[in-house]
């Protein structure tokens, strides 16, 4: 299908396509204007689902703390994002937008932006050669200037430094949101390169506890359930890894009735696995009796050849770590060795003898390639990241320096609290003897940077 299926209603590229929005503005690049309207829709449906983001925008918008901000921004383009672009534009920001993934831009989203005054620069399915043409269009262009980079994945920032390094005396910051571009980040910083303060938001505590731990606790059964329609009452698991990612999945694995053994390096999460309920065994131990192996560890080989050649006959594999490392699927792939793609991301790999084992995503991410992400997760991403634009930007000269920060704690709890009303909680508020007891600020932060919200 290729691209056929993106351009079936119409062969052109957006490139070559001159489109303007109702206001006769024309400074944006997507696939079809004429789609604003459902992606109006989709947006609407968004709002409701990432509360904190349009509170902020209600106790922000008289005082405008993004004025003169000039945000230049590369992200999933999704009716997610679209309710963060509004709101940063509501505090006072001008943006200009393209999209940190070829294939994920929602369409109609896209043009209910660039309806809305947007300049965006996205479509779904863009060759390589699109990519970084829609990053040069958003930089790129004549008596306007960006002060602050919001990326995901790190790509806007390289083309800046590769093309634009002058760009950089004006930007007052850089806020990443990814593992992979806050690791580039850190790189320029070792290296010397990094020439302004950097904001990394991939690690603060609510994004962390919800990405890793709420997230795959909710999405674990969802993934295998969609793939392999797998019952867990009484099944034997082995999840790899016990951290957050671990400790979701057992969580979820543990409530369905599952026998779940647990593998760990670290002896304080062997320690806590062991008190969650947990056997804490090594893989070759359990190998030829489980029903369902599940990598966590963000390793590699951890699964290798050896451990599949001993598996029982129609055991699944999966992961649930971020890269494809962890189980070594190359050494699947040997004469000796039948695949058979059953269905969409899942293929049997069979044995001489007739052993078959059930391998998901091709050992990728399970979350990300066969089930969804909740919304009111991407609602704490994208409060934070906005929240992380906001400090950056109003902060006084010299607050931060020419390196990678975290988010600071207060603004940390401050994320927090506007997620409590969707529950309806009712926060306690301290006593001036109390604070005073406690040597804490009334209004927080509430713990020293130390601090880990561990769920023991």
């Amino acid at each position: 299908t290729g691209t056929t299926q993106y351009y079936s209603d119409d062969e052109t590229s957006p490139r070559d396509k001159q489109q303007k929005n109702s206001k006769g503005n024309g400074d944006f690049c997507i696939k079809n204007i004429k789609q604003a309207d459902f992606g109006r829709r989709e947006i609407e449906i968004a709002e409701q689902e990432m509360p904190a983001l349009m509170a902020l925008r209600k106790r922000a918008q008289g005082e405008k703390p993004l004025a003169g901000a000039k945000v230049v921004g590369c992200t999933h383009i999704t009716a997610q994002t679209a309710v963060l672009m509004e709101t940063l534009s509501a505090l006072g920001a001008q943006c200009r937008w393209a999209a940190c993934n070829i294939y994920s831009t929602q369409n109609e989203v896209a043009a209910a932006l660039a309806e809305g005054g947007f300049s965006v620069f996205a479509w779904k399915g863009e060759s390589e050669d699109d990519f970084w043409w829609c990053i040069d269009r958003c930089v790129n262009v004549e008596g306007w200037q960006p002060n602050m980079i919001l990326d995901d994945g790190g790509d806007l920032t390289h083309w800046i430094y590769k093309k634009y390094p002058n760009m950089f005396k004006k930007i007052k910051g850089i806020v990443e949101e990814s593992v992979t571009g806050v690791h580039r980040l850190y790189q320029l910083s070792k290296a010397g390169k990094l020439c302004v303060p950097a904001m990394n938001v991939n690690d603060s505590v609510t994004k962390q506890k919800f990405d890793n731990l709420y997230c795959c606790r909710e999405s674990i059964l969802d993934g295998l359930k969609r793939t392999t329609d797998v019952m867990f009452g009484g099944k034997q698991v082995v999840v790899c890894g016990y951290g957050e990612v671990g400790k979701g999945c057992c969580a979820a694995l543990k409530a369905m009735g599952s026998i779940v053994y647990v593998t760990e390096i670290d002896p304080i999460c062997a320690l806590q696995a062991c008190m969650d309920g947990f056997r804490l065994v090594k893989l070759n131990e359990v190998m030829r009796q489980v029903d369902i192996v599940i990598t966590c560890t963000g390793n590699k080989n951890v699964v290798v050849r050896e451990n599949l050649d001993r598996m029982k006959n129609g055991c699944i594999v999966c992961n649930m770590g971020h890269s494809n490392t962890e189980i070594d699927v190359a050494s699947l792939r040997t004469p000796e060795l039948t695949w058979e793609r059953v269905r969409s991301q899942v293929d049997h790999v069979i044995w001489p003898d007739g052993k078959r084992i059930v391998l998901l995503a091709e050992g990728r991410l399970l979350n990300l390639s066969c089930s969804t992400v909740p919304t009111f997760v991407l609602s704490i991403t994208a409060t934070t990241q906005a929240l992380a634009l906001i400090e950056l930007y109003n902060a006084p000269e010299g607050r931060y320096k020419q390196d990678v920060y975290l988010l600071p704690k207060k603004m940390d709890e401050y994320v927090a609290s506007l997620h409590l009303p969707t529950f309806d909680a009712h926060l306690t508020e301290l006593t001036d003897e109390q604070a005073k007891y406690l040597g804490l600020n009334k209004n927080g932060p509430f713990k020293p940077n130390y601090y880990r919200y561990e769920n023991l």
